[in-house]
């Protein structure tokens, strides 16, 4: 049976030219902005500080004595936008007196390899524009800002939630800055910051709307402060950054790209194979992950690892320890030592036991 011949003649013509001039790949600079990846968890409780506060990946929240909060992955969402998580920060103790240094932030940090594009630091800058979707109970003025790591340089950006509990789309778009080029290596070098709250030492100044070097008291003046009672909630979604001075439509990646691309930054393996080593209660292996790292990780685990010797006998940390045998700048393949075992057979072969909740973690997060 002869096949029927296609023609093809008109059919690019036929496609509307705006969707050509929109259909640029990976035009958004944030990684994970729809909050669809958490893969440290969903929820985190009883946050008063540190800087590494991941309630989804890439997304930190950096918290320095102003109130304490939940920080987690939420499915309450814009409707018909085609989201399905968010992040959420929720007070569950409130500070409405903060210190002068005290300060809660939102931060996506990003290489600078990734942004030579924008000629940062040249007459011909690239114009960045920032949207995305959020929602709180706390009205009023926030502060959205972008900071050149590697001059120290920030620009800093006001925008309202005007309606208490419901859902806004915000665009801000922030001028090309022509002094300071980012270094081109994969290294922290710009960062976009939602400010949530802050002490006089952040607030007394005067907003800096253009490009310059960073002044503490300038960075977010007139900001609300959302750590001033235990009502107060703060949702955001659908967070995109690109170059131009207009905001497209949200870019949609399929989730096997874009777990891949936030597994640069943290991933998770239960995946070990060793031997037992002269200290019997350690084990010496070696264990493999999927998607090459930003730069060599640190090691960590959660809970107590448990290995085995072929389903005869299970061998359980009594504590949770793990050491890195030989790192030599790896990013994919590790030496490492499961430590504080029961006690080993020297090298009888090891292998993890993939029943167990307990799990390798590596961090490469800028």
């Amino acid at each position: 049976m002869a096949l029927s011949r296609i023609d093809t003649t008109n059919m690019i013509e036929d496609v509307p030219q705006s969707k050509l001039d929109n259909n640029i790949n990976f035009r958004n600079i944030i990684i994970n902005g729809d909050m669809s990846i958490a893969q440290r968890g969903t929820s985190f409780s009883s946050i008063s500080s540190g800087s590494a506060n991941f309630g989804v990946d890439r997304f930190n929240v950096e918290v320095s004595s102003l109130g304490t909060w939940t920080i987690s992955q939420d499915t309450d969402v814009p409707t018909g936008q085609g989201f399905a998580k968010s992040l959420k920060l929720d007070c569950t103790s409130a500070d409405a007196s903060p210190s002068a240094d005290d300060l809660i932030v939102l931060t996506q940090s990003i290489e600078g390899q990734n942004l030579q594009y924008l000629k940062k630091g040249t007459s011909n800058a690239e114009s960045l524009t920032a949207s995305f979707w959020v929602k709180s109970n706390k009205t009023g003025t926030y502060i959205a800002e972008l900071k050149d790591v590697d001059n120290n340089r920030t620009i800093n950006k006001s925008y309202t939630i005007n309606s208490s509990n419901t859902w806004e789309k915000k665009t801000i778009t922030y001028d090309g800055d022509t002094t300071g080029t980012l270094d081109n290596d994969n290294g922290n070098s710009f960062q976009l910051n939602f400010w949530l709250g802050g002490g006089s030492n952040w607030t007394s100044g005067t907003l800096q709307t253009s490009w310059g070097s960073s002044t503490q008291a300038n960075r977010q003046v007139g900001q609300v402060n959302l750590a001033d009672s235990t009502s107060n909630e703060w949702y955001i979604t659908g967070v995109q950054l690109e170059a131009g001075t207009t905001a497209s439509d949200f870019e949609f990646l399929p989730v096997d790209v874009n777990l891949q691309r936030c597994q640069r930054y943290y991933q998770t393996t239960q995946s070990f194979v060793g031997n037992g080593s002269s200290n019997t209660s350690q084990c010496v292996g070696e264990t493999a992950i999927g998607i090459p790292m930003r730069a060599t990780p640190s090691l960590s685990l959660s809970g107590n690892f448990v290995i085995t010797d072929g389903y005869t006998s299970d061998y359980t940390q009594s504590s949770a320890s793990i050491g890195v045998y030989s790192n030599s700048a790896e990013t994919r393949s590790f030496m490492v030592i499961i430590q504080n075992l029961p006690t080993l057979t020297t090298a009888k072969p090891y292998h993890a036991r993939h029943s167990n909740s307990s799990v390798i973690q590596f961090s490469s997060e800028l």
